[in-house]
């Protein structure tokens, strides 16, 4: 099946790609391997903010993390010029929490991306990944991921 079969079947569009908040840019290619910069939580209806351990809790963090991965998706079809098909497998992935010091479960937060990457793309979503605390995010933004990825 398809990639984009896949997510219609899982009722997710991609967006367009979220424009760079910075002086950076959004992927750099290198042969077969993207390097995908930091997506933050955010959906049509906004920045999807908050800390886990305080004004959040775990299950709306993993929501903010497939939010993440949706972004990271949508990256990788403009890198490869509106071709998701050419994805073939999520490499790593590194997430960071916005946490308090004492809140302990990144991991589970940052399970809502890889569970959507996998149950989207199968095997080739299955990744190596980090699961971090922040104290703070950019814009007060519950989850940031980024990722590598492997493109034909």
């Amino acid at each position: 099946m398809s990639i984009s079969s896949r997510l219609a079947e899982l009722g997710v569009t991609l967006p367009d790609a979220p424009a760079p908040a910075a002086n950076y840019v959004p992927f750099v290619q290198i042969g077969s391997t993207l390097y995908v910069s930091g997506q933050i939580s955010a959906d049509a209806d906004g920045l999807v903010t908050g800390k886990l351990g305080a004004d959040m809790e775990v299950d709306a963090g993993a929501a903010a993390a497939k939010l993440c991965a949706i972004s990271l998706l949508a990256q990788v079809k403009a890198a490869c010029g509106g071709d998701i098909e050419r994805l073939v497998r999520v490499v790593k992935l590194t997430g960071f929490v916005n946490s308090t010091g004492e809140f302990t479960d990144q991991p589970k937060v940052i399970n809502g991306a890889s569970d959507f990457l996998v149950e989207a793309l199968g095997d080739a979503g299955r990744h190596a990944r980090s699961a971090v605390s922040a104290a703070a995010l950019p814009l007060g933004v519950a989850v940031e991921i980024e990722g590598i990825f492997e493109i034909r």
